[in-house]
């Protein structure tokens, strides 16, 4: 069976045909780090990580890659409010992201690129558009020519005159046309900068992934993703950037997934609304995060809410439970039953419908009602009178794999004793008594990850398990 996926582009499920027999080239925009990730952000962390396991599932070999925005306005203005360099804040917020991503199950991207490491690329990458009439440099600042792009609206599926309306100069711009885009920012007074062809600047945020997507995956590539936000105008400028260079589509499938409402709510800042996974994986198991986000297909939007954490919550545990008395009954299971084909037959059957709803474009909410029905199965197996090894391993191993596919964990990690993170704790207070913060910081991201919170007061550091 072929994968078949939603092409933005094309609006419709495509059979997903990789540019290269059994390799996927996947770039997916990661975030602006000048703060922690919000469950926004998490969405896309989440889906694109389980679709590169589905392909890795399937047998494809798969190359990730995945930005981080290092410098952009939202850093300068966080690094003048605390009186910090801008790389001092993306290193920390870069951290942070590895920290909460990884407690939801997310692996590392091959590659991570950041903005700040790749701006010879950038610049090149500027001035071969200049050369070929599709930039324009204006008082130090370097532009787009929208129009000469024919293409341009093609993602989005919005025509010049559509998009002509609202489009404006702003203050201090001096573009040839409102719809044009900057590629090069001017620096300002004080601003962390580069020097380049046309003076100090920076970057401006759409050619970046360009830029990078090409770096480090080639001219075309089969999948770009991200949020449903990132379609117009960043991944609409991409395209016009990355296919006027090279002259060869930029990305084969656009996939984007849905938008997170906070109990029926848009997430805003103004409406009080705005959740931090820092501070969601404070408070519940992480797993059950991912698994909340996973019980929804991608490209539908999500309402988020403690009651429906809570219902999650409760379905992973019965699954995990199904799984741990599977494994309690297996060391007395007596090998005599004699109906094993019948009940293997039975777990091949959902591992064949799993597959099938994963292939139709990654629907993780149809196959998650297959774990349920691998759980029924598996706990009507269980009230056999005699049970045998080879059928517990099956629904073991099928339990393993699917969940794998999805993220998530099956296994607890042994009970953490007292003794070891008390000893560890009194390590962080030396560390900090002898202003050693890099170790004090590595030893409090340890004990996260055996999930033990630290609580610093007056009174000293007070600790419980998550």
């Amino acid at each position: 069976m072929t994968i078949r996926v939603y092409n933005t582009l094309t609006r419709k499920k495509e059979e997903f045909v990789p540019l290269e027999e059994g390799k996927v080239k996947m770039y997916v925009c990661g975030p602006t780090v000048y703060n922690y990730i919000h469950i926004g952000n998490a969405r896309p962390a989440i889906v694109f990580d389980t679709v590169r396991r589905y392909f890795q599932y399937k047998g494809y070999d798969v190359t990730f890659v995945s930005n981080f925005t290092d410098v952009d306005d939202k850093l300068i203005r966080t690094a003048n409010e605390l009186g910090e360099e801008v790389p001092e804040i993306a290193e920390r917020f870069i951290n942070a992201y590895f920290e909460d991503t990884g407690a939801l199950g997310c692996q590392k991207a091959d590659v991570h690129p950041r903005v700040t490491e790749n701006i010879d690329t950038i610049i090149t990458f500027i001035e071969t558009l200049i050369d070929k009439g599709y930039a324009y440099e204006s008082e130090g600042d370097v532009y787009y020519r929208t129009r000469k792009f024919k293409d341009y609206g093609k993602l989005s599926h919005q025509s010049i005159d559509e998009l002509k309306v609202g489009a404006r100069i702003g203050v201090g711009e001096k573009k040839e046309d409102e719809l044009d885009f900057v590629l090069w920012k001017a620096a300002k007074e004080g601003e962390i900068s580069w020097e380049s062809p046309w003076g100090a600047g920076r970057p401006g945020w759409h050619i970046e992934c360009s830029a990078m997507a090409r770096k480090y995956l080639g001219d075309t590539i089969d999948i770009h993703a991200g949020g449903q936000d990132l379609t117009f105008p960043h991944h609409e400028n991409e395209i016009a950037q990355s296919e006027a260079l090279t002259e060869k589509p930029f990305a084969r499938y656009w996939l984007h997934n849905g938008y997170i409402n906070i109990d029926n709510e848009k997430m805003s800042k103004s409406l009080g609304n705005f959740v931090l996974v820092h501070d969601i994986i404070q408070k519940i198991d992480p797993q059950v995060l991912r698994f909340f986000m996973l019980m929804v297909h991608y490209r539908h939007p999500i309402n988020y809410n403690d009651e429906l954490l809570e219902n999650a919550k409760s379905a992973l545990d019965r699954l995990k439970t199904t799984y741990n008395n599977l494994n309690h009954r297996k060391a007395s299971s007596t090998n005599l039953a004699d109906n094993n084909d019948e009940w293997l037959g039975k777990i091949k059957e959902i591992q064949e419908e799993f597959i099938k709803e994963m292939d139709d474009d990654f629907n993780t909410a149809n196959a998650i009602s297959l774990l349920f029905e691998l759980s029924k199965q598996a706990n009507y197996y269980l009230m056999e009178k005699n049970t045998s090894e080879i059928v517990i391993d099956a629904f073991l191993k099928e339990f393993e794999d699917l969940f794998f596919v999805l993220g998530l964990q099956l296994k607890e990690e042994e009970e953490i004793v007292d003794e070891e993170i008390e000893a560890l704790i009194e390590q962080r207070i030396q560390a900090r008594k002898d202003r050693n913060f890099q170790l004090a910081d590595e030893i409090r991201d340890k004990l996260k990850g055996m999930n033990i919170i630290l609580e610093d007061t007056p009174q000293g550091t007070r600790w419980k398990r998550g």
